[in-house]
């Protein structure tokens, strides 16, 4: 299945794109994709009542905004450096255990809602990456069967703000919360849709020039990894968003670099998993 929320911000309904690329209402399934849907049966119970409905559900129109694939989830828990060209372009060494950051889940949006460039910000960028959310709890996860625990797959563009990230001291989740700095989707796929979530080619363009062209096949630690790794260090919860990092080709890593302005169109999608568009635009209240 393809989890999918439309409408106005904060008030998004459930819906779901099926197999022939159409939208439909899911709100008659009466329950939102939050916490308590993944952590109970809440995917099997939307696909009995898709086999059941589909057919009839009311359909939502293609010009419908959507809002992030997932309710707000508890964390957004992010990987930095997972792909050894981009640790090399950041200057950096291949980190030898994952390096943990976390997103606000305040910087939440959907896939095609603008990017707010933040106040005296300077330095603004892009990172495609893979995302994963949780299906059960996980807590002390050994990697056999850390794969049980993953209910589904998203794009997420990974914004951040360099100088707020890497000098203005502390850690780099300044850098990486700001308000819509967490476009995700346009829908989640479940996990039975995505037969090799490490093999799918991604991509991402700023202004219709190419920036990062690279496959998740390129990521130093993989998804059963980080998911038994995380798991030793924090209890993940249902609907969880693991985000895996960035390939190379950021903004930072350019020289000299480039950051974003106001007007910029940036384009991503991920094998399988769909398009997103995010045009910037300037800091307002």
């Amino acid at each position: 299945m393809k989890l999918i929320r439309f409408g106005n911000p904060g008030a998004e309904k459930p819906g779901l794109q099926l197999a022939d690329g159409r939208w439909i209402d899911a709100s008659g399934f009466g329950s939102d994709y939050d916490e308590a849907f993944f952590g109970g049966d809440g995917l099997a119970r939307l696909s009995a009542w898709a086999d059941a409905n589909a057919a009839t559900a009311p359909t939502v129109d293609p010009g419908t905004r959507l809002g992030p694939c997932v309710a707000r989830p508890s964390k957004i828990v992010c990987i930095g450096l997972n792909y050894a060209d981009h640790a090399k372009e950041s200057g950096l060494d291949i980190p030898k255990e994952p390096i943990i950051f976390f997103k606000s889940t305040s910087s939440l949006v959907g896939p095609n809602d603008d990017v707010m460039i933040p106040r005296g910000s300077e330095k603004t960028d892009w990172e495609v990456e893979l995302a994963f959310v949780i299906g059960k709890k996980a807590s002390y996860v050994d990697e056999a069967d850390a794969m049980d625990h993953v209910a589904g797959y998203a794009l997420h563009n990974d914004y951040s703000e360099r100088a707020f990230q890497l000098e203005r001291g502390g850690q780099w989740v300044k850098g990486k919360s700001c308000d819509t700095f967490a476009p995700l989707g346009p829908f989640l796929a479940t996990a039975d849709e995505v037969p090799d979530p490490q093999n799918l080619k991604c991509w991402l363009k700023v202004n219709g020039v190419t920036r990062q062209n690279s496959s998740t096949a390129q990521m130093i630690f993989g998804i059963r990894t980080l998911v038994s790794y995380l798991s030793q260090f924090m209890t993940l919860l249902p609907g969880d968003v693991i985000s895996t990092g960035t390939p190379p080709g950021v903004g930072l890593g350019f020289k000299p670099p480039i950051f974003m302005k106001a007007g910029d169109v940036v384009e991503l999608g991920i094998e399988g998993l769909g398009e997103s568009k995010q045009t910037a635009v300037a800091w307002s209240r």
